[in-house]
């Protein structure tokens, strides 16, 4: 009888999706990995893009002017209305969806993604997210609102946690060398996502665009299309390491100050969230979203409000501008925002891989004690004019927002080992949810209550500020407080061993588990990355030229 522990057996019996069938083999070049991942970050991370749909939709009846209910309209009969067009506030829990399921479904299914392999997660993901894409198309075609809520916002929601944390546990254990790098290299794929598709839809919607029609509809089964061949192309791309593989010539590094945090053990799941290291690490991550993502929701009314007519070089306050005016630094507005989403995704792979070098502790250090000052110096450079101030201190701190999430996944494989990593990232990820509702929340309420109370505009974010760069200093201490974990915690050989079974994670017999990459594979990795990154290239070329409206 062939044995099914090994690769071999295992791979004859094995469905096609399963992970036993992905086992890398001798030679494989670890390169076409991050690609894969890429591929499916890159789809994912519309949903930071799906604003673009809002206004669109909220004149999906009118077309040229929104159609609106009437006042005795009731919130459950717009949810089944198909007679009037709906507020960008009933579109905008979509948003919050996305991230409240992505954070509980990487939550509850982290640990079966560990066991079935990051290809059956990733088909999964795209089933669920092109999938949403078609019934959120259904829903704009009959007017109902329940079905882009349920489509893109529910099951959506799903495809992007399973998507998310997908290549996360593959990635570090193919890279022990470069572990910040490589989950900064898929991560940066989130965050350029809307790059990409934002763009991409805008020019969608204008060519479906009829008198009769936004063109919404007709984009989301496009884009579905699209998505799916890219994801399903990279979930099938996707392989893992044998058990015990290293690459070529490298050692384990003994322990220096700036990897003394890393373990050679491994936590289970089911122990990693009883731990005080793991809520210590959920609570800097929060916190350290908390400060950026309401900032990103606010970027362009925070900055035409704070400084108006100062961006057109006179003295007029936002209030006292004329419509041309307003339509001038709208414009700039829009560069700043783009220019803010080039230091997300570049943050993200910048500080990962930073982080391999000084340490995953010492990088968050970073964050918090530089984030505090620039929240700090922000009203001032407000009150004094400097526009150039500003932008910098808020590029810097969207750098360091994306860096928080690229991150966290190598802070944690240092944490906890990384026989779970992916199960252990997809419950901190709960950390996020909460941060997406808290920061926009926190920022929005504030500002509305202080022009309540008779604030200026320009003046109206100051609190906030403080306040953002109080979070701060709480995530400071927060990470001065982790420490290696415990051994207690730790798996023993006996229940590592039967995880890994589980997670049919054997050795291969009789080949090495240390090889370089073949030659031959080298042309395959190039159009792998020319794949994901001409895409890519071309969201950063659009919104480049967005940003540099700002300096004309």
């Amino acid at each position: 009888m062939t044995d099914a522990t090994t690769p071999s057996g295992a791979a004859s019996q094995a469905s096609f999706l399963s992970k036993e069938r992905i086992i890398a083999k001798s030679g494989f070049n670890r390169w076409l990995v991050p690609p894969a991942a890429l591929a499916i970050h890159l789809c994912i991370g519309m949903a930071y893009g799906f604003s673009v749909f809002w206004i669109p939709l909220s004149k999906s009846i009118g077309i040229s002017a929104a159609v609106a209910c009437s006042p005795d309209t009731g919130f459950f009969d717009q949810l089944f209305s198909a007679n009037c067009d709906w507020p960008i506030s009933m579109l905008g829990w979509i948003y919050t969806l996305f991230f409240v399921l992505l954070g509980s479904s990487a939550a509850i299914w982290g640990g079966w993604l560990e066991h079935a392999g990051p290809r059956k997660a990733g088909v999964v993901s795209a089933l669920c997210w092109c999938g949403g894409l078609l019934i959120s198309a259904l829903g704009v075609y009959h007017h109902q609102i329940w079905l882009m809520w349920l489509g893109s916002g529910v099951i959506g929601g799903i495809g992007l946690g399973l998507g998310y944390i997908s290549p996360v546990s593959t990635l570090i254990k193919w890279f022990p060398d470069k572990r910040g790098m490589a989950t900064g290299m898929a991560i940066m794929g989130f965050g350029g996502g809307a790059m990409v598709g934002a763009p991409l839809a805008t020019e969608l919607m204008k060519h479906f665009a009829t008198p009769t029609s936004v063109g919404v509809w007709e984009s989301f089964v496009v884009m579905a299309a699209i998505y799916f061949v890219f994801m399903i192309g990279g979930a099938l791309a996707y392989r893992v390491p044998p058990t015990g593989w290293k690459p070529a010539g490298w050692t384990a590094p003994v322990k220096k100050a700036n990897n003394a945090m890393i373990t050679k053990g491994h936590v289970h799941v089911s122990v990693a969230w009883k731990t005080p290291q793991f809520w210590l690490v959920w609570a800097v991550l929060c916190l350290n979203v908390s400060a950026g993502i309401g900032i990103i929701g606010m970027a362009s009314p925070l900055l035409q409000e704070v400084f108006g007519g100062k961006l057109l070089g006179n003295n007029l306050s936002f209030s006292e501008l004329d419509a041309a005016q307003l339509t001038q630094i709208a414009a700039i507005a829009a560069g700043f925002t783009g220019l803010l989403s080039l230091f997300n995704i570049g943050g993200r792979f910048f500080w990962a891989s930073f982080s391999d070098l000084i340490g995953r502790k010492v990088t968050y250090f970073v964050f918090f004690a530089l984030g505090f000052l620039l929240y700090a110096l922000v009203p001032w450079a407000g009150h004094l004019g400097s526009v150039a101030f500003f932008v910098f201190a808020f590029c810097v701190i969207l750098s360091m927002y994306g860096g928080g999430f690229a991150t966290v996944p190598a802070y944690l494989a240092d944490l906890f080992g990384t026989q779970m990593v992916g199960a252990i990232h997809g419950r901190l990820l709960t950390a996020w949810a909460v941060a997406g509702v808290l920061g926009p929340v926190l920022v929005n309420y504030l500002r509305e209550y202080q022009l309540s109370i008779g604030v200026e505009r320009a003046a109206v974010y100051d609190i906030t500020l403080y306040i953002l760069a109080g979070l701060l200093v709480l995530g400071f201490i927060c990470n001065l407080l982790v420490r290696p974990v415990a051994p207690k915690y730790f798996m023993s050989e006996e229940q590592l061993a039967a995880e890994r079974a589980i997670g049919h994670d054997a050795a291969q017999g009789g080949s090495s588990l240390e090889w370089s990459a073949n030659p031959s594979s080298t042309p395959v990795a190039i159009l792998a990355w020319l794949a994901v990154g001409i895409p890519l290239a071309w969201g950063i070329w659009i919104t480049v030229q967005k940003a540099i409206v700002m300096f004309h």
